[in-house]
């Protein structure tokens, strides 16, 4: 078993080193600390008296890629199956009205990892310049030129504060796996992972250049074989880990395309006469990922590991299939207009559900989240006591544990880019439209940056909508004179926030 592991570990005996001696100087300090009267600096894991004395759990993130926040049977919908995850929703704290500050992966991913907004950790895109198109379809472009270009973006995720870095530097284990854009699974933090930037031959995560090349498409590389091919990285990484904490990030390219699950799922999916035809493919990859999540919960159990661990899921963005819009390359429908990239709902919402058994409580929590919050939260959970300065999310945990209500006042930010960037390091120069969320009322401003119009033509002019009575948001109230007082509060608000 630790042979086939390693094939997954290359490139590690820098990361053990240090994560040895970092153990090794967090066990001194305490040591000194604790036997001589002295108190802790910023970087100690814990205050004296609480070492020992509260468990930090192991910490297992599941993320789905590109999933609706209503296509789960805990939300309500009836068609799709999701056991697993309704299973570990009837024992968690669930947060029903969460969003992501950003509707498509590559960003959201990395406010996971940092708990930073997209225009503070820098993340703003999917691809660098020149963009993807001129990255793989430019004659000039090898694959030497390619992994320059792409890296010129990774020290933005090397220079920051990321939750795999806090936790390791406390002698947790954090292993990458799924998907993964920052470059190799060390670059945000990991003490271990699948990721390398390399192309791996797999099916999924490799793109062919215009010359010839192949390179790593930037999303996952091996790590997408993850929950797709096989769960045996993980099943590994669990039999190695014994009694040391660990963080696993288990972020499978599911339910993405392509919606190629076996034919067991769709076969499922479709013996149910409220489904369309159009749906069964994205449905049927919905429930192939909700069985992989049941494989990884089982091997926690197995193993003793369950009342030691921390269980969060969250999608990246949401997803939803256009009836109008199919791709025939591909044998399935685009996403709607109005989900992934969009400043709408249906991209920008997602479920997000803790379950630490004995610790959580099983509860639903209306209260606006956003998924700056989940970082906060988790260093909370590991007892976690000095964080980095300047996060801009609350803790959810005082609320997941019971001590603590949401706040009904609070409002929850966003903003929207394209998918390439124009530059490093200057977001003001490519967002497109920013929006605020406050009780019922959601207000959407469009940036047009001199073009004609603001990018995709999501909307042309600000707009508000009353998602109380208008939850498809096709009222816009922007101009009613009734509503201008709510306007400017939410527009002071937005620009207290971010004014690019």
């Amino acid at each position: 078993m630790a042979k086939k592991f390693m094939r997954y570990r290359r490139d590690q005996c820098w990361a053990c080193s240090v994560l040895m001696l970092n153990c090794l100087v967090s066990a001194l300090t305490f040591v000194f600390v604790c036997g001589f009267g002295g108190t802790t600096n910023a970087d100690n894991i814990v205050s004296c008296s609480d070492e020992g004395a509260k468990q930090r759990p192991n910490i297992v993130m599941i993320i789905a890629d590109d999933q609706l926040y209503s296509d789960f049977g805990f939300m309500g919908n009836g068609s799709v199956r999701t056991p697993n995850l309704d299973e570990l929703a009837s024992q968690a704290a669930i947060y029903t009205d969460a969003y992501v500050p950003s509707s498509v992966c590559r960003p959201s991913l990395a406010t996971l990892l940092t708990g930073l907004y997209p225009h503070q950790h820098g993340v703003h895109f999917n691809h660098p310049p020149p963009g993807f198109a001129k990255l793989t379809r430019s004659p000039e472009v090898d694959q030497k030129e390619f992994d320059r270009l792409r890296g010129q973006a990774e020290h933005l995720i090397r220079n920051r504060q990321t939750l795999p870095r806090i936790l390791a530097s406390r002698g947790y284990r954090c292993f990458q796996t799924g998907k993964h854009w920052e470059g190799h699974w060390k670059n945000a933090g990991f003490t271990e992972g699948m990721t390398i930037a390399k192309p791996s031959g797999g099916r999924y995560g490799d793109k062919q250049l215009a010359n010839g090349d192949w390179v790593a498409h930037g999303n996952g590389d091996r790590g997408l074989a993850i929950g797709r091919e096989t769960m045996q990285p993980i099943e590994a990484f669990l039999d190695d880990v014994q009694e040391t904490p660990f963080l696993l990030w288990y972020a499978p390219f599911m339910p993405h395309t392509p919606h190629d699950s076996p034919a067991k799922f769709k076969r499922a999916v479709a013996a149910d006469a409220g489904v369309e035809p159009y749906q069964i493919p994205y449905y049927s990859s919905i429930m192939h990922f909700d069985e992989t999540v049941g494989d990884l919960i089982r091997m926690i159990d197995q193993r003793g590991m369950r009342d030691k661990t921390l269980f969060v899921f969250v999608s990246d963005n949401g997803w939803e299939p256009d009836p109008e819009r199919f791709r025939k390359s591909s044998q399935e429908w685009e996403h709607t207009q109005r989900s992934k990239r969009s400043p709408f709902e249906p991209g920008l919402r997602t479920p997000v559900l803790l379950h630490w058994r004995g610790h959580t409580r099983p509860a639903k929590h209306t209260g606006l989240v956003n998924t700056i919050d989940l970082l906060p939260t988790l260093l909370d959970a590991a007892d976690v006591q000095v964080k980095p300065d300047g996060l801009p999310g609350i803790s959810l945990w005082p609320s997941a544990i019971g001590t603590q209500m949401l706040s009904d006042e609070r409002a929850v930010f966003g903003e929207i880019y394209p998918g390439d960037a124009s530059s490093i390091d200057a977001p003001e120069d490519d967002v497109a439209y920013r929006w605020i969320r406050k009780g019922k009322y959601k207000l959407i401003t469009p940036v047009s940056k001199g073009r004609k119009r603001p990018w995709n033509n999501y909307l042309e002019e600000p707009a508000l909508f009353d998602l109380m009575v208008d939850p498809e948001e096709k009222n816009n109230l922007h101009g009613d004179p009734g509503q201008a007082e709510v306007v400017a509060s939410l527009m002071e608000a937005l620009n207290r926030w971010w004014s690019p």
